[in-house]
């Protein structure tokens, strides 16, 4: 199911007969300024900043921190776009069966997948550590509190563009939008779902697993944990799904981001089980303990050789 550009918005359990009628677009200049790339903007400038104040719980640096942003977004922009063009590449052939190339960069057009960025995201952290020698642990430990936020407030993206709903349902909170056929629909508003899902595990991350954290990873490892079961719920519920090629199990076309989340679960469990309870770690290994504690060796150093 498709809705309708700017189909009116309605809550008709919550809110009666009142509608969201604003546009999609913030500004109708050139391509458009939609509402979509403002957001998805605002969620990465608050990303930065929270992530900014928390580095030093984890004994990253700034300048590595901004360094990770710098590349991580430009390549988390390609990531997101190079998933969906794979998984959608049908719909990048012309006639005679060439690949468009013209239209696999169009992102103004829309078609962006979170996977396929935070995968992007993963890789840069991965090649900036190696380089720049400090733990990729301990940075995305700190980087997937910023992917939380940044999710959390890009999903109303897909609100202001009546994309990314549910099937049908009959609860209260149901929305109600139009179909491109012209057929109105209540369904589910899943882009609050994992809006919502994202805040719950930001807050989780924040007030109890980053206060207990034993080994860096610890936060990373919750995030694929929950984000993985929330996307694997709200994915079944969703109607624009991207599958696995043409790939079926039971008889069931494959979801990709379910096939996705079902791998993070349980990656990320047996990870939490080991470092908690099979091979658990003295604090003294964190990273930021670790700087910490060269920090004061040098600084003794230092006040040896300068009377």
């Amino acid at each position: 199911m498709y809705a309708m550009t700017d189909s009116p918005i309605r809550f008709p359990g919550l809110f009666g007969d009142w509608a969201f009628t604003a546009s999609s677009k913030a500004l109708d200049i050139g391509n458009g300024i939609y509402w979509y790339g403002i957001l998805i903007a605002l969620g990465l400038l608050l990303a930065v900043a929270f992530c900014l104040r928390q580095r030093k719980k984890y004994g990253i640096s700034e300048d590595n921190l901004i360094d990770g942003v710098l590349w991580g977004i430009p390549c988390g922009v390609i990531g997101a776009r190079l998933y969906y063009v794979v998984f959608y590449l049908d719909n990048y052939r012309r006639v005679d069966g060439s690949f468009d190339w013209g239209e696999a960069i169009a992102i103004w057009d829309g078609g962006l997948a979170i996977y396929g960025a935070v995968i992007a995201v993963v890789i840069v952290a991965l090649i900036l550590s190696r380089v720049k020698k400090f733990s990729l642990w301990a940075m995305m430990d700190v980087v997937v509190m910023g992917l939380m936020i940044g999710q959390a407030v890009g999903r109303w993206g897909n609100f202001m563009n009546r994309e990314a709903f549910g099937g049908e349902t009959t609860l209260p909170w149901r929305m109600e939008l139009t179909l491109r056929s012209g057929e109105i629909v209540q369904v589910h508003p899943t882009f609050f779902y994992e809006s919502l899902w994202n805040v719950i595990g930001l807050l989780l991350i924040v007030f109890v697993v980053s206060k207990a954290r034993r080994f860096d990873g610890e936060n990373t490892c919750f995030y694929f944990l929950w984000y993985g079961i929330g996307r694997f719920w709200i994915e079944g519920l969703r109607t624009d799904s991207l599958y696995l090629f043409d790939w079926q199990l039971f008889g069931q076309p494959i979801r990709v981001s379910q096939a996705l989340s079902l791998v993070m679960i349980v990656v990320s469990l047996a990870l939490l089980v080991y470092h908690l309870k099979i091979c658990p770690h003295d604090p003294a290994e964190l990273y930021v303990n670790r700087v910490a504690a060269q920090e004061k060796k040098e600084t003794e150093e230092n006040e040896r050789t300068d009377p």
